[in-house]
């Protein structure tokens, strides 16, 4: 066993670990926004085409640090109004705005994540608001493919 000597503290074994905890939180972080990607791609394929507010493609748009910021603006409320265009085109009405308020709010929770403080709160909120909004997209999708 060696005993910690500061007079001979090497400060790049430092920087090593820091660099490779930063690419380890990198690689997670875009592996998440690639699955989210994938899961709400599918939701637009769910929707026939004439229904869809973008085509599934457009999704991975969302891969584009800072850009993604704007593209969530039009990614989440545009699958909530596929949903409910095509829903009002089979007359079903007991979906309701088809989560678009819920999609909203985590649009705007996240642009709120890049304000110091807020983010502290508009984090989680975010985080909560897209679980809520992907659990409800997906069962919205199931009701597609089960009619």
């Amino acid at each position: 066993m060696t005993n910690f000597d500061p007079n001979h503290f090497d400060p790049s074994v430092l920087f090593g670990v820091m660099g490779i905890v930063i690419l380890v939180g990198l690689l997670v972080g875009l592996a998440l926004c690639a699955v989210i990607c994938y899961l709400v791609s599918k939701c637009y394929e769910a929707i026939p085409a004439k229904f869809r507010a973008m085509t599934p493609g457009k999704v991975w748009l969302m891969m584009i640090p800072c850009f993604n910021i704007v593209w969530i603006f039009f990614v989440y409320p545009g699958l909530s109004k596929s949903f409910k265009a095509y829903f009002d085109s089979v007359g079903d009405t007991s979906v309701g705005d088809c989560y678009a308020k819920v999609a909203l709010g985590y649009c705007i929770a996240t642009c709120c994540c890049i304000i110091p403080c807020v983010n502290y709160v508009a984090g989680p909120a975010s985080l909560v608001l897209l679980i809520v909004y992907l659990v409800k997209a997906y069962e919205l999708k199931n009701k597609i493919k089960a009619a």
